[in-house]
């Protein structure tokens, strides 16, 4: 007898049980019932496919934007003992090949992998072949020309609908409009989507606003005063590194990272930052979606955000353990 959605999170997670919407949406997608789940960021979306996904026999792909976050959500599950395994770009051919025979003959739970990588014949025949038993879209709002992330691949997703044409599919976003998830279940094909929605308020963290009289002396003010980790958030690439310089250089370790650095060298600074050998990243809005790093006690938007939704969406990264934060 398979363990219970409950048992797999004591055993897994160490968590007692599931908050907000988590356990109603495990049992639709249990039920094979497509879902569209609209969680805060720090509300806990992963569980929401790796549970049931755990619960049955067979594997589940799981389709995530971000090399980085994909390595870092597969590295989290092997250290738990379940078997994951990551499917990027600089992969050869026989290494895809042998890689999704694996998967194809049972030796792993999850398949992740880029939207990009969906467009190739192999990887659609192979998947086509599985026994799938869940389809996990991550940060389902790329799939929107209307969402603030928009990314042209995602509008690949479609197609395992047509390769998996039974198993049941959840999307999964912290961010998205009544338009934006009209495109997310028409563009996926889901049918008769169920669609959970918890309370995206965040009783512990703190709003305020600094005036910008010499921002970078109140910048290293507010970090020099602060526990934890940090975000801070500014418009341009040259920002991004002028400031981390400048952290750096009054003693408060910094990094950067904006969509100009190699693949290598943001892998690094994630794994620094994560860590903690790093306290602040000081970013574009290209770094942040689906981090999941719980002591961020701090988040500075330095230049205004692009929108409302998106200073929401970045504020949101802080505080995930529960605590204080601002």
């Amino acid at each position: 007898m398979n363990p219970t959605p409950i048992q797999l999170l004591k055993e897994f997670w160490g968590y007692p049980d599931f908050r907000g919407s988590q356990g109603r949406i495990i049992d639709s997608v249990l039920n094979g019932k497509d879902v569209l789940a609209l969680l805060p960021t720090g509300g806990g979306k992963s569980l929401c496919y790796q549970i049931p996904a755990l619960s049955e026999e067979g594997i589940c792909i799981v389709v995530s934007p971000l090399i980085a976050l994909i390595k870092d959500q597969v590295s989290q599950l092997k250290d738990k003992g379940i078997k994951a395994v990551a499917l990027t770009g600089g992969i050869g051919f026989e290494e895809t090949s042998n890689l999704l025979d694996n998967c194809l003959y049972g030796s792993y739970k999850f398949l992740y992998l880029s939207p990009e990588r969906l467009q190739q014949e192999l990887v659609q025949d192979r998947i086509s072949q599985m026994n799938v038993n869940l389809v996990a879209i991550d940060e389902a709002h790329c799939i929107s020309q209307w969402g603030t992330d928009f990314r042209p691949a995602y509008l690949k997703c479609g197609i395992l609908r047509k390769l998996q044409p039974e198993v049941p599919i959840i999307a999964l976003t912290a961010t998205a409009t009544k338009r934006v998830a009209k495109d997310i279940i028409e563009n996926l094909g889901l049918t008769g989507a169920l669609e959970y929605t918890d309370s995206f308020s965040r009783n512990n963290i703190s709003y305020s606003v600094v005036p910008e009289e010499d921002k970078p002396y109140r910048l290293k003010e507010l970090c020099f005063n602060s526990t934890g980790s940090g975000i801070i958030y500014v418009r341009s690439r040259r920002a991004a590194e002028e400031l981390a310089v400048y952290l750096s250089a009054n003693e408060i370790t910094a990094t950067y990272f904006h969509g100009g650095i190699s693949t290598k060298e943001k892998e690094q600074k994630l794994k620094d930052w994560l860590h903690n050998s790093t306290r602040f990243m000081v970013a574009t809005n290209a770094f942040g979606m689906g981090i999941d790093k719980p002591d961020v006690s701090l988040v500075i938007h330095y230049d205004t955000p692009d929108s409302l939704e998106n200073y929401f969406q970045e504020s949101g990264r802080a505080g995930r353990d529960g605590n204080p934060a601002a």
